[in-house]
């Protein structure tokens, strides 16, 4: 049974649960990332030479990159069914059921045989474990955010929610720095054993993750709310009849914020190691600079968001990406290592900060009694739509076109249909706090 929440009055409590709940949210979405990220990273050095073996390199490449899009496919079904049981039942049972399932279906893909041993089925056995990691990770996102805002002090959910934002550059990283150790290896080794070796040990990091998750109870609003009143019986329904144009404006909000990161890492990392003269163990530690970059600059986003009115500090993280995600690719295109550092970690301020903000932005859009169903449906078909086809749209750019501003025009695209979401958004919920929860059956649209 979850533990009551704490007392009103007690503000030393209440701090302190905030702090656990952050905490939290921080740990399980750093391993639910790394089990995602090290997939990417596989598929850009090995998965199209194992699992589809006889394709031309650029096809093999074109064949793992659709795999890692499966993945994103799964994901808005994720959030519709955790943001359905989360909505309904708590938020923290169904983020240790998203844990769990990720954990496994990443174990699995270690453990699974290639094209060479059982044919057809290999590729088969793939997409299905990749699509049991994005039903996951479509789930994970929302609880996690959910975990840290809904324990947050008020006016502070902004900063709150930077916390789960936080575990996607730190399991990005974590899953680099994995394939750069293994990239040592002999390329017979890498392809054989060596790349199973981050899936298979993430098993260690699930049961970490859980312990820690185990321990917390349900957050207040969640609480209160279940006290309150009966759950909505269909969330989803909610969201769709009350509030579509947010779910749209969300879904365009979002893309900036996880679209350019695998074009500056799945896509780049091909690039570089097929195209330019990088290998790829070099190329994988300038990404890691770039990821240290990132999780250090990343939380002055959420900063700058709870200073300055949201709208205007949201201009000024986004526009510079228009100048440094151009400049990265012609620095990256020298093949010179210390170039291509600076002009990857350039480019990593504008979205980076930007998705430090982002979780707080949709966390405050929708009711408590539908928050998970709705926030989860607008992220996850951002990434099905953007993130997800990032790598491949990329790709099939430089193929078609020869030359790499295509995809330089693609990222900045990106950042165009952001800006054409968020601020809308912002129009419409201004710079408050979440309003007190109402009874969603008879919600108004915002």
């Amino acid at each position: 049974m979850p533990q009551a929440a704490p007392v009103p009055g007690d503000a030393a409590s209440r701090a302190r649960d905030a702090r656990r709940a952050g905490v939290t949210a921080f740990v399980g979405t750093t391993i639910e990332w790394f089990d995602f990220y090290i997939y990417g990273s596989a598929s850009a050095l090995v998965l199209g030479k194992i699992f589809f073996t006889g394709a031309s390199p650029a096809v093999g490449t074109l064949a793992a990159f659709a795999t890692f899009w499966v993945g994103f496919l799964a994901r808005p079904l994720g959030g519709l069914i955790f943001g359905h049981f989360g909505d309904r039942y708590g938020r923290k049972k169904a983020l240790v059921t998203t844990l769990t399932m990720m954990g496994a279906a990443t174990f699995c893909v270690g453990l699974l045989p290639g094209y060479d041993q059982i044919g057809a089925a290999a590729p088969v056995l793939l997409i299905l474990l990749r699509m049991i990691q994005g039903v996951a990770m479509g789930g994970e996102w929302g609880g996690a955010v959910l975990i840290a805002t809904e324990y947050a002090p008020p006016k502070r959910k902004l900063l709150y929610g930077a916390f789960a934002q936080q575990g996607s550059p730190v399991g990005n990283l974590l899953a680099t720095i994995a394939f750069l150790g293994i990239a040592q290896l002999p390329d017979a080794a890498f392809e054989s054993w060596g790349w199973r070796v981050p899936f298979l040990f993430s098993a260690v990091l699930v049961a970490v993750g859980l312990f820690i998750r185990l321990r917390l109870a349900e957050t207040p609003e969640m609480q209160a709310a279940l006290a309150r009143d009966k759950p909505v019986k269909l969330p989803i329904k909610t969201v769709l009849t009350h509030y579509p144009l947010l779910v749209v404006l969300g879904v365009l909000a979002g893309t900036a914020g996880v679209a350019i990161t695998y074009v500056k890492t799945t896509f780049a990392l091909s690039w570089a190691t097929s195209d330019l003269s990088f290998d790829r163990s070099t190329f994988l530690t300038v990404i890691a600079l770039a990821l240290v970059v990132q999780v250090v600059v990343q939380p002055f986003g959420a900063v700058l968001a709870s200073k300055w009115p949201v709208r205007k500090a949201v201009l000024w993280m986004l526009l510079p990406e228009f100048v440094v995600l151009p400049l990265m690719f012609v620095l990256v295109g020298t093949g010179n290592f210390w170039l291509a550092v600076l002009g990857m970690g350039l480019a990593t301020f504008p979205h980076a900060m930007y998705y430090a903000a982002l979780a707080g932005i949709l966390a405050r859009v929708f009711p408590v009694e539908v928050r998970y169903t709705g926030m989860s449906l607008s992220y996850q078909l951002c990434t099905t739509l953007f993130a997800g086809t990032a790598p491949i749209v990329s790709q099939y750019l430089l193929t078609a076109f020869g030359s790499i501003w295509p995809v330089v025009a693609l990222g900045l695209a990106y950042t165009a249909i952001t800006l054409a979401g968020v601020l809308p958004l912002l129009a419409r919920t201004g710079d408050r706090e979440p309003a007190p929860a109402t009874n969603s059956r008879t919600a108004q649209p915002a």
